[in-house]
């Protein structure tokens, strides 16, 4: 994905509750952008990625997160867009970076995650996390990297 586009939205009234902070990748290959899903909540898909460690820069909790979930390293990644949302699933408000990135190999699910898939967020036996599917995906489908 080439698009290096800057975007922040967000969700109104989330309340005045620190929010969750979140690091995160869209990883397009062949228009179809990779989700996972976690143990803890098999039925709902997210970006892969997950929560930077105290003092820990976004960048290299994303390289972190992407190790352990998927055993690949991200390549070439630039700022997408922040999303202000609520977390699936644990439901407190969220500030998610989005990184577009490519990845050095085949990613294999491992550490908490149930399984993931490609998809172009149209596939109606799929349930994407609120973020995902209300801010991530529309900006990816506007530059034309998602297929469909």
């Amino acid at each position: 994905m080439e698009q290096q586009s800057v975007a922040s939205v967000s969700a109104p009234n989330l309340g005045r509750q620190a929010p969750l902070v979140v690091v995160a990748a869209a990883i397009v290959q062949e228009g179809r952008l990779l989700v996972v899903s976690k143990q803890a909540a098999p039925e709902i898909f997210y970006l892969p990625g997950g929560k930077p460690d105290a003092g820990e820069e976004p960048m290299k909790a994303l390289a972190r997160e992407l190790d352990e979930e998927l055993g690949v390293v991200p390549l070439e990644p630039h700022f997408l867009m922040d999303v202000e949302a609520v977390a699936a699933l644990e439901g407190v408000p969220m500030k998610m970076t989005v990184f577009g990135a490519q990845i050095d190999r085949i990613p294999l699910p491992a550490a908490e995650l149930a399984d993931m898939r490609w998809t172009t967020g149209r596939e109606s036996d799929l349930q994407l996390a609120p973020a995902v599917r209300d801010h991530v995906l529309p900006l990816l489908r506007e530059s034309g990297a998602l297929a469909g």
